[in-house]
């Protein structure tokens, strides 16, 4: 048994800050602002100006994918196409596997205002093949190593630039699946074992990851699961099938379906593909893509509504926004379902009427407040594509609260960095100051919603008697700092299950089996 002291943020029904938590064999089985005699005798964890809050939840990332990128080389922080050479020529050195992979190219923060060309990567790696993701993770570069061991699969697709490199839409996805699906099965357990790690160090407790990027039969699916099932220390998943077929979330007995990728409905704005009910403004031009018809989508969610499936899909544009909204309003309306759970990722671009439909049928939104202000994708650029007034309307977080709409925070790793301080940062400091939270509904997205959008809000999310003990640690009070400050908070322990996290040790063998033969929530 435990007692910590100090500052307890409950993110309770009342957003409560308590005196002393008590933890008993992963229970919290005490909250309040004075102590009971029986717990006087136990040692005590006082926290000084330190604050203990519900650990956090990450309630859209790609696992797969990040934990293949974690491992590779990242180049976001780049500021010239020069310097990402550098790095990838340095890491063709170092690096033992027959391909390489790395991830965070932008054309709009380094110095050359472009991507680098396919000609740029063979210099940097002339003998192995690269796969270089573009920092939305729906285009990327290849070298010429890897165009010809590619080029069968995706010459014709929409996309397909052999001249400059660049794989964008449905030649993406297929260049996507190859790297994936070359990948063995002791490497991508052991690549999510360590994004486990790299996670709870900072502070995510639970992972809702959208799964499916090109295994043969889906594998990759099914490793999550069983991944997820025997993660050691008490770490979470919950897996989401992207997949526009049913059956591949009903035969592997999962309650979700969704995502990106088989899941989008359009692109992003990085690559001019996002869905968007007016032409983009600058020299492109054109209104983006819709990856689906209207009949496809509504038809995906009728059959997942009434298998009793949870839905969630991925919207970035408002023609992609309106087009999720309808779908899920059609397949309520012919089957209505009083808690479905069912979300919009992403919904960076709302419009009233699909909004109002989102208010009224209790659609919930995932979204990544780090695309605010974000470095890859600044909002000078956004202002230069959609126009001033458009891009002030994007990620408006004040008017989706202020709707009733539930939001969650999630990375969209390996999109963006999967830190929960940031993405409390970016939605306290919204470049839109009319579209700003306060700290305490930062808190609660990225800690309760998240627990409740996969329906464990009666175990995890709060700090409240008769719940695991899922917490973390932080160095300074949130609700008592300039919200300006919030990023000098660090996360200094992870508790899951009232235990401080300890790294996942075990093989990828056990792992799997374990995860197999496991009744544990996933």
């Amino acid at each position: 048994m435990k007692v910590f002291e100090g500052t307890i943020l409950t993110v309770d029904a009342h957003d409560s800050v308590a005196r002393y938590l008590v933890e008993d064999n992963g229970e919290i089985v005490y909250v309040g602002s004075d102590l009971p005699d029986q717990y006087e005798a136990y040692g005590r964890i006082q926290l000084g100006n330190r604050a203990l809050c519900p650990a956090f939840v990450d309630t859209h990332e790609h696992l797969a994918s990040f934990a293949t990128f974690n491992a590779g080389l990242n180049v976001m922080h780049a500021r010239s196409n020069a310097e990402i050479m550098e790095m990838v020529a340095q890491f063709a050195q170092s690096c033992t596997d027959k391909t390489l992979v790395a991830f965070g190219a932008s054309p709009y923060s380094v110095i050359e205002g472009r991507l680098l060309s396919r000609e740029e990567l063979d210099r940097a790696c002339p003998d192995k093949p690269i796969f270089m993701v573009k920092y939305d993770g729906h285009a990327c570069v290849v070298n010429t190593k890897l165009l010809e061991i590619v080029n069968g699969k995706v010459s014709g697709l929409r996309g397909y630039h052999p001249d400059t490199g660049e794989m964008n839409q449905e030649a993406f996805f297929a260049v996507s699946d190859y790297i994936t699906g070359s990948l063995s099965i002791p490497q991508l357990v052991g690549n999510i074992q360590r994004a486990f790690d790299c996670l709870a160090a900072r502070g995510i407790g639970m992972v809702h990851t959208v799964s499916g990027v090109g295994f043969t039969g889906n594998l990759d699916i099914s490793l999550e699961q069983w991944i997820g099932k025997s993660a050691q220390s008490g770490f979470q998943v919950r897996v989401f099938p992207q997949s526009m077929d049913v059956s591949v979330a009903t035969k592997r007995n999962l309650l979700r379906i969704g995502g990106c990728f088989a899941c989008a409905l359009d692109g992003c704005f990085g690559s001019h593909d996002a869905a968007i009910l007016e032409p983009y403004k600058d020299s492109e031009g054109g209104s983006g893509v819709l990856y689906y018809s209207d009949e496809q989508v509504i038809e995906f969610c009728k059959a997942a509504n009434r298998a009793g499936l949870q839905i969630e899909m991925h919207a970035i544009g408002d023609a992609a926004f309106e087009q999720a909204a309808r779908a899920l309003k059609a397949a309520l309306d012919e089957y209505p379902r009083m808690d479905h759970r069912h979300g919009i990722i992403h919904a960076c671009l709302p419009t009233d009427e699909a909004l109002e439909i989102c208010a009224q049928y209790n659609i919930h939104f995932p979204m990544q407040t780090s695309f605010i202000d974000w470095p890859q994708e600044p909002d000078s650029y956004l202002a230069s594509v959609l126009g001033e007034k458009r891009a002030q309307k994007l990620n408006p977080l004040r008017r989706y609260v202020d709707a009733g709409i539930v939001l969650s925070a999630g990375s969209d790793a390996p999109c963006t960095d999967p830190d929960p301080l940031l993405w409390m940062h970016r939605a306290c400091n919204h470049t839109n100051v009319d579209e700003r939270l306060t700290v305490q509904e930062a808190l609660r997205m990225c800690t309760y919603n998240g627990a409740w959008t996969c329906f464990d809000e009666n175990e995890r999310g709060s700090l409240e008697a008769g719940k695991i003990a899922d917490m973390v640690l932080l160095s300074q009070n949130p609700y008592e700092i300039d919200p300006a400050d919030l990023l000098s908070i660090e996360v200094e322990q992870l508790y899951l299950a009232g235990k401080p996290y300890q790294t996942q040790r075990q093989g990828f063998v056990s792992a799997v089996v374990k995860g197999m033969f496991s009744h544990a929530k996933i």
